[in-house]
């Protein structure tokens, strides 16, 4: 909702300071200038990127009002953990191949259906237990493997920021251009009344004017607002990476799970004291 407000105060000062200026709107209405600059700009998207990339980029656009992951889904994936670890425990790691195996029928994955539908961060938990489950993999080249899959998923998320990021670069650029074709427009009714030539020059700078506002004031800002998410998504698989890595290393469930809380960012890491409840209050569900 932030971004939302951002993106209100941007054009709202913009326009607000314009119109205090005696400025008429009526002649920041530019059809023209808008079909050459946005035209442009997606053009310039469209060749740049693939379309899977274009696909990502759209949807992480309509997705910059969500809170991105909360205290609560940490929570979730900390207790999922923990039964899963405590499945291992008491059964041993054959008991975790029916969870593992099928994990839309899993009585422990099923209760969290937002990392059910977190397809990556379920094929990320699923892989690796699997591995755990097979045996004979050292914990260094456990946790090598490990990042080496979410390096590879972090670039490929931080794809749409980049792409925005450049087409942000280009904008001001493509203002200049609808600028210089309006000079060149003006420059053939030189002759014509000094209104004529006067609103011609206006409507060429609404050109350099948009490209730059539409720059710095919206594209630019939706990249860094993506790359954030982006880099908070890698905080989440950092967690479930912690957990999984403590787990093969022999250390008791709760201390895996503490090891998983520790890397958690401090605005929604859930305390100790609450993670100990919650993994209580899952263990009395169950009895």
């Amino acid at each position: 909702m932030i971004s939302i407000v951002g993106i209100a105060v941007v054009f709202l000062s913009v326009i607000g300071g314009y119109i205090m200026e005696h400025g008429h709107l009526a002649v920041l209405f530019q059809p023209a200038e808008f079909l050459i600059i946005g035209g442009a700009a997606a053009g310039i998207l469209l060749i740049s990127v693939p379309m899977r990339v274009l696909k990502s980029t759209i949807t992480k656009i309509t997705k910059i009002m969500s809170p991105g992951y909360t205290k609560k889904d940490y929570m979730d994936l900390l207790v999922m953990m923990y039964e899963l670890f405590n499945v291992a425990r008491k059964d041993g790691l054959v008991g975790l191949e029916s969870h593992i195996e099928g994990p839309d029928k899993s009585a422990i994955l099923t209760k969290y259906p937002n990392i059910l539908k977190n397809h990556h961060a379920l094929n990320f938990l699923v892989d690796t237990m699997r591995l755990i489950i097979m045996g004979g993999v050292p914990e260094h080249d456990l946790e090598s493997m490990m990042d080496m899959d979410l390096e590879g998923h972090h670039k490929d998320e931080s794809q749409p920021a980049i792409s925005l990021a450049s087409v942000g670069d280009a904008l001001p650029g493509l203002g200049i251009v609808a600028a210089v074709l309006g000079v060149v427009i003006t420059m053939g009714a030189i002759d014509g009344p000094p209104e004529v030539i006067g609103h011609k020059v206006g409507a060429a700078l609404v050109g350099t004017f948009l490209g730059i506002l539409l720059s710095y004031g919206l594209v630019q800002p939706l990249s860094a607002n993506i790359q954030l998410a982006t880099d908070s998504e890698g905080k989440y698989y950092s967690c479930l990476k912690q957990g999984l890595l403590a787990f093969h290393k022999g250390f008791a469930t709760s201390i895996a799970v503490e090891f998983a809380r520790r890397v958690i960012s401090s605005e929604v890491r859930p305390g100790f004291s609450e993670v100990e409840e919650a993994c209580r209050a899952s263990k009395t569900s169950k009895t």
